[in-house]
């Protein structure tokens, strides 16, 4: 691997970054709220933000800039690098980027879809124009997917739904659901599963949100009462859905905000060089600076494998072992810098958003309590190393 950007690939991180810094609102930093590995907490979730993602995404999509991992016959430039740049660039700043529909649901479509699902969907998420949502959780099928109980049985042309799904990031916001659901409930429970495209207008589909421990509505449960979708709606082969969730959910898995957390190490170095604290700058304290220090190291290490699973997918590497590398390291180093920080500001790090003394926009105490769902999202920590472990080295299951 070269460590080097291209000088096209430095070309096109400076064009982005010009294009953020001009269509960003004024006072955006204030706006929003940045905390990277949690779910509980992202403008992307949140219905005040709504308009103004939608209609970013479709400037990005008029510039090609959300397909550009995709192959160049479906309108992408086919390099994952620029589409780690693009994401590195617009996580700094907090704004729109990666969402379910380019990082999941599309680059799912062209590997396992049909022609006609090609067809039908890709121009319409290139452009922007169609936002989704993830159906998989249940009350009772979290870690464990094919435990899914959601059922979906054959009327003619169509399927019939019954179910329920809960924490629903960002249902309540999106056109279509991502939707895992059982098939075939004779068949063993990996087998019975298919993935479906479902529209959020369709009779029967009920949205219901749930207030996360941060105080925000990110989360939804969504029920399914009698929804009719079209069989052509199935995403590949009937009953197949669960090892194309599994693919999915690589994709998933590499959607990285990094560029936040560079954010946060240089609000937090800032912090510390402009504070006093018992008569002295909070920057000349030895364990301040080591917490710092290591923040610094473990956000490089980051990057290394950030940029590596970019430059393979590149070489057309499926990057089972990076992937969930890369994952498992960004949603605890969330929660590492999250108790970092938390003990730089001591009590004040317990402040909210709107006290008088609160450093860092309060931003602290949010990242704190949103943090903890980093390690479960997308597989929690414990699968992941399971993951790593079978697939990624080839050792034996206990």
């Amino acid at each position: 691997m070269d460590f080097e950007f291209t000088q096209q690939e430095t070309a096109f991180r400076k064009e982005v970054e010009d294009f953020v810094k001009q269509e960003l609102p004024p006072g955006w930093d204030e706006k929003i709220f940045r905390w990277p590995g949690g779910y509980g907490a992202t403008p992307m979730f949140e219905a005040n933000f709504k308009e103004f993602w939608d209609q970013s995404f479709r400037k990005l999509g008029s510039k090609g800039w959300l397909c550009l991992g995709w192959p160049t016959e479906y309108g992408g430039m086919a390099s994952t690098m620029k589409q780690a740049i693009f994401n590195d660039v617009m996580s700094y700043y907090g704004a729109p980027a990666a969402d379910v529909a380019t990082s999941i649901v599309g680059p799912t479509i062209l590997l396992v879809g049909s022609e006609e699902m090609k067809k039908e969907w890709l121009p319409k998420i290139a452009r922007g124009d169609v936002r989704f949502w993830l159906g998989y959780s249940e009350p009772n099928a979290g870690s464990d997917l094919s435990s899914c109980q959601t059922k979906a049985y054959e009327e003619g042309d169509d399927l019939i739904i019954n179910g329920q799904k809960i924490w629903s990031s960002g249902a309540h916001i999106a056109d279509y659901a991502w939707l895992l659901a059982r098939t075939d409930s004779t068949a063993k429970k990996h087998q019975g599963l298919s993935l479906m495209i479902v529209d959020n207008r369709t009779p029967g589909l009920t949205i219901r949100p749930i207030q996360n421990i941060c105080g925000i509505h990110s989360f939804n449960e969504v029920f399914f009462d009698d929804v009719r979708i079209p069989k052509k709606h199935i995403v590949g082969e009937i009953n197949k859905g669960f090892y194309y969730l599994m693919v999915a959910l690589q994709f998933e898995r590499i959607i990285m905000p990094i560029g936040a957390f560079r954010r946060i190490l240089e609000e937090l170095v800032k912090y510390v060089k402009e504070t006093k604290r018992d008569g002295a700058m909070l920057g000349k304290n030895s364990r301040v600076r080591d917490k710092l220090a290591t923040m610094a190291i473990e956000l490089e290490i980051l990057y290394g494998f950030y940029w590596r699973t970019a430059w393979l997918m590149d070489q057309g590497v499926a990057p089972v072992l990076e992937s969930s590398a890369l994952k498992l390291l960004g949603s605890e180093l969330g929660q590492s810098f999250a108790n970092a920080a938390m003990e730089i500001l001591g009590p004040f790090g317990q402040l909210e958003k709107g006290s008088k003394w609160v450093p860092l926009k309060g931003m602290v105490s949010l990242g704190y309590l949103d943090s903890v769902s980093g390690p479960i999202g997308a597989g929690t920590s414990e699968v992941i190393r399971g993951i790593m472990a079978t697939r990624g080295l080839g050792l034996p299951r206990i």
